[in-house]
C-alpha cells in the first residue's frame, strides 16, 4: 500500500505530458457545456464582491451570486486548495526549466532567474518582486497597480479573461472570443517586446 501511495505521489509530482493535461481540460469543458455552464475565473472576482456586500453601493454587485456564480466560486476555491497542495507537498526542489533563450532576455531587462526558497521550493517570480526597494520604486509600482488595473478592467470589460475566453469561449466557437484571443496574443507580445524594455532595460 506504501508503494502504492508513493507512486502516485511521484506521479503528480512530475509534469504531466500535454496530452494528458489537454484531455482533462476538455473533459471538464464538456461537462460545463453539457450543464450549460461557461467557465471563467474573473466573473468570480465579481462574485465575490457581491458575496461581501459590495451589492449595497455599487449596482454592478447587486445580483444573485449564488445562483448563476455559485458554482464557479466553488471551482475558483477548489483551484486555491489543488495549488496549495501541489505547492506544499508535490512541487520539487529543482528551479524552473526555462529557456536560456527566455533568461537571457529576462536578465537582459533587469530581473533575475527564479530561485529556489530557503524551504527548497521554486520561486515562481522573480527575486525582485519580493524586494521592498523594487515594488515601492516608480517602476514597482507602476507595473503592480498599474498592470494590475489593466488586468481586473481588461478582464471585465471584455467580458472575460484569458481563461473564459481561450478555454471555454473558443471551445464554444465564439467569434468575440476568438478576437479577445488575438488581442490577448499582440499585448502580450507588445508588452514582451516594446513596453517591459523600455521600462525595465539598462
Amino acid at each position: 500500500m506504501f508503494l502504492f501511495a508513493q507512486e502516485v505521489t511521484d506521479m503528480l509530482s512530475q509534469p504531466w505530458p500535454w496530452y494528458v493535461s489537454g484531455a482533462l481540460i476538455v473533459l471538464v469543458m464538456q461537462l460545463l457545456v453539457f450543464n450549460g455552464k461557461s467557465f471563467g475565473v474573473s466573473a468570480s472576482m465579481r462574485a465575490a464582491c457581491s458575496a461581501m456586500g459590495a451589492g449595497k453601493s455599487v449596482s454592478f454587485f447587486d445580483f444573485d451570486w449564488k445562483g448563476s456564480q455559485g458554482w464557479n466560486m466553488l471551482f475558483i476555491i477548489g483551484a486555491a486548495i489543488g495549488g496549495f497542495i501541489s505547492m506544499q507537498f508535490l512541487s520539487g526542489d529543482e528551479a524552473m526549466d526555462l529557456g536560456s533563450k527566455t533568461m537571457e532576455y529576462v536578465k537582459s531587462i533587469g530581473f533575475s532567474e527564479p530561485e529556489v526558497a530557503d524551504n527548497g521550493k521554486t520561486m515562481l517570480l522573480p527575486k525582485e518582486y519580493n524586494d521592498p526597494n523594487f515594488v515601492f520604486s516608480a517602476k514597482g509600482l507602476f507595473t503592480l497597480i498599474f498592470g494590475g488595473f489593466l488586468i481586473g478592467f481588461g478582464a471585465r470589460y471584455a467580458g472575460g479573461c484569458t481563461s473564459g475566453h481561450a478555454i471555454s469561449g473558443l471551445s464554444q466557437l465564439q467569434i468575440p472570443s476568438l478576437i479577445a484571443v488575438i488581442g490577448f496574443f499582440i499585448g502580450g507580445l507588445t508588452m514582451t517586446y516594446f513596453i517591459l524594455p523600455l521600462l525595465f532595460g539598462a
